[in-house]
């Protein structure tokens, strides 16, 4: 009876704590404006503030989401510009990110995922089919003209097809968490550093061995121009092993800080 009473209490201790997770921690304060300017020589969540006496109107405004992005950077057609605490020092601890996504015609943001957000879509421009599969691997799809949304579940994979062959499409997307962070799928599985052993990836694809190297060269011989702007607000992040997507610098695992796109 003690024995099966412990657990009781270890379970709701556990219930109980998992109810209280949250991708991103609440701010403490009103704001918290990134300091972008000094160094640091640790590791931490977030980035650290400024004197809130020093905050001005600017710290809390961009333009970068007004600028396209370059959709023939990479094979697939698309580029996705992020807002971050550089180029939006405000955005710092209050557990959102804004994008811009432009899609060429026909192009295609290849199935991805976001570990840390769910995503709100809307389309501004152009006709985009998109979808995301559930964990019972059900997909759920649905046309987007100017004005209509779509929300992507935390976690689950998820794609944005510009269904026009002759003009580009853009979205707009709200992320909740100041680090989303993104991996696509293909590039995961196949262009991994260390690579994943070839054995692995045929019989989980049921596929060839020269099937294996035939994707890894297609993907391989693009992936430093691939995705664009997932950010990571860890400073001091080394940059090897890296991807280049669109107009900044991705680590293999596509967490990475920004340092492109600033206002």
């Amino acid at each position: 009876m003690r024995k099966n009473s412990s657990f009781f209490h270890l379970f709701l201790s556990l219930a109980l704590l998992l109810g209280q997770a949250k991708p991103d921690p609440d701010p403490l304060q009103d704001y918290c404006i990134a300091d972008t300017i000094t160094p640091s020589s640790f590791y931490f969540n977030g980035a650290p503030c400024i004197n809130p006496k020093h905050a001005l109107p600017s710290h809390f405004t961009t333009s970068v989401l007004s600028k396209p992005g370059n959709t023939k950077a990479n094979p697939f057609g698309f580029n996705v510009t992020l807002t971050n605490t550089l180029n939006l020092p405000g955005l710092n601890t209050l557990g959102l990110t804004m994008a811009r996504v432009d899609i060429a015609a026909n192009g295609l943001v290849p199935p991805h995922l976001h570990p840390r957000a769910s995503e709100v879509t809307t389309c501004l421009k152009g006709l985009l089919l998109v979808g995301f599969v559930d964990t019972s691997n059900r997909v759920f799809t649905q046309q987007l003209r100017p004005g209509e949304s779509f929300v992507f579940p935390k976690s689950l994979i998820h794609f944005l097809y510009n269904y026009d062959s002759r003009a580009p499409a853009v979205a707009l997307s709200g992320l909740s968490s100041q680090n989303p962070g993104a991996q696509i799928v293909s590039l995961a599985t196949f262009t991994s550093k260390p690579p994943i052993d070839n054995e692995i990836l045929m019989k989980g694809f049921q596929i060839t061995d020269r099937d294996v190297a035939r994707i890894r060269k297609n993907l391989g011989g693009s992936v430093k121009h691939v995705y664009s702007s997932a950010t990571n607000q860890c400073t001091n992040h080394k940059t090897s092993n890296t991807n280049k997507i669109g107009n900044s610098i991705v680590p293999q695992s596509t967490e990475t800080l920004n340092k492109r796109n600033v206002r």
